[in-house]
């Protein structure tokens, strides 16, 4: 694995969190959102950190333990496509990765968001929010933003092949809940799932 020249944080000597998602382009599935908190002195087995969509599946399969093992903190939570088409995929987005931070054990004291979408984040039982910065294509400059990326992305990919184990005709074990020319043409034969974000392009009709 490639080690990168990721920034292992924006403020120094704090607990900072970086936060990603994964899966705001599907036609179907839920929006997975993750935050990280990385010790300052990053570990050895972490500098192969990246844009999970700058590794390989392997590569991602491999750093998720080690994210998991070496973070002062993480979490992961859920959007579901019903929240997604209720409240539309950025808000989603920006509730997914709140709620990360809401289970964290550790209080960030600043927050780095990929992108450039957010809104003030003022956790439970306090007044104040958390300072925050976003950053467009975070996930490929800062390690605690790409480790986000990479709970966030394989989280979700393990939830989808579940759902491809309920509905096997959409190939979302392959797509992911993609809009591949092979869903397209399933959704017009089968119609849309339980799992298929209605707001969305769907193409259901020829």
């Amino acid at each position: 694995m490639e080690q990168n020249r990721l920034l292992p944080y924006y403020i120094a000597g704090i607990p900072e969190a970086g936060c990603d998602e994964a899966g705001r382009g599907p036609l179907a599935g839920s929006v997975f959102a993750a935050a990280v908190i990385l010790p300052e002195e990053i570990p050895e087995a972490l500098l192969g950190l990246n844009d999970s969509k700058q590794l390989t599946e392997r590569e991602r399969e491999t750093l998720r333990p080690l994210i998991e093992q070496y973070a002062v903190d993480w979490a992961v939570s859920e959007v579901t496509a019903a929240e997604i088409d209720r409240i539309n995929i950025l808000n989603a987005s920006i509730v997914g990765m709140q709620r990360a931070l809401d289970q964290l054990r550790v209080r960030p004291q600043h927050i780095l968001v990929d992108g450039n979408k957010w809104k003030p984040y003022v956790p439970e039982g306090e007044l104040l929010e958390v300072p925050a910065r976003t950053v467009v294509k975070g996930d490929g400059k800062y390690m605690s933003i790409a480790a986000a990326s990479i709970l966030a992305k394989t989280y979700r990919d393990d939830y989808m092949n579940r759902l491809h184990e309920e509905y096997p005709m959409y190939g979302w074990d392959h797509n992911k809940g993609y809009p591949t020319r092979a869903h397209y043409e399933a959704l017009r034969q089968f119609g849309p799932s339980p799992y298929h974000r209605m707001t969305f392009q769907l193409k259901i009709k020829n």
